[in-house]
């Protein structure tokens, strides 16, 4: 076909072959390079679990999203457990190495204490992507050695600085037996100490199953909790940790849990 076209007609043939072939290109090379990694969400991860629940909720039944807390143990954060043991509920709090729980031991201790699960956020908060597998290990093997050795318990939930996670985290964390948790609902509580703002942007975001990040270092989130712990309330919602929102499903490593 192509040796009977005019030349015009072979010229456009012949870019129109020259391009499908760069796309190829393309999709090949993204197809190598893509770094992918298991997920799924706390809810398929309930549906894929058989047993019964430990515990007074069952987030199969009720309206549940998880709390979570990152960066801590700091200074803001007893003010934070007061106002969560008042309304008797737990949060998860993944908790920083370097600054935190090498700086306010007896804080993570009350946190372990008062019955909240405690996660691993790296040592020192690096990406853990831009990081050669061994020191992404001992990242996470550090802060679970501290902690460990703080509260006596190891932690079997990680949440990767910034989110950021690949194939390479996933092998560290299983080995770790450290499952990844990411998030539904984000204040950006980093950027603004406006209470008013945070409280309005979790309840914007909020839906059954999800997971709320908030750091309980920054200025303007511990006194907006109340309000959205009462917000979420009338909304008809149950607090919980991460890992009550999976059960009956168990904590798997390596995997990564985003709703």
């Amino acid at each position: 076909m192509l040796f009977n076209a005019s030349p015009r007609r072979r010229r456009v043939l012949v870019a129109a072959t020259t391009a499908m072939a760069a796309v190829v290109a393309v999709a090949l090379t993204l197809a190598l390079t893509v770094t992918t990694y298991d997920h799924t969400s706390p809810r398929a991860a309930r549906d894929g679990a058989s047993g019964s629940v430990t515990g007074s909720v069952d987030c199969r039944k009720a309206k549940c999203v998880a709390l979570s807390f990152d960066g801590g143990p700091s200074p803001t954060t007893p003010k934070l457990l007061d106002i969560l043991r008042q309304r008797k509920l737990h949060a998860t709090f993944f908790v920083q190495g370097r600054g935190h729980i090498s700086k306010y031991p007896d804080i993570l201790r009350r946190i372990a204490d008062e019955g909240h699960e405690i996660g691993n956020h790296t040592w020192n908060h690096k990406r853990l992507t831009d990081l050669d597998e061994s020191d992404a290990r001992e990242e996470l093997a550090r802060t679970q050695n501290a902690i460990e050795r703080i509260t006596g318990t190891t932690p079997v939930l990680m949440r990767p600085p910034e989110g950021r996670t690949s194939r390479k985290v996933a092998k560290v964390c299983q080995d770790l037996g450290l499952a990844q948790v990411l998030w539904s609902v984000t204040a950006k509580d980093y950027e603004t100490t406006d209470s008013a703002l945070i409280t309005e942007r979790v309840l914007d975001q909020t839906h059954r199953d999800g997971i709320i990040l908030l750091h309980d270092l920054h200025k303007g989130t511990v006194p907006a909790v109340p309000g959205i712990l009462d917000a979420l309330e009338r909304r008809g919602y149950t607090v919980v940790t991460v890992s009550q929102l999976l059960a009956p499903a168990r904590p798997r490593p390596g995997m990564v849990y985003r709703p």
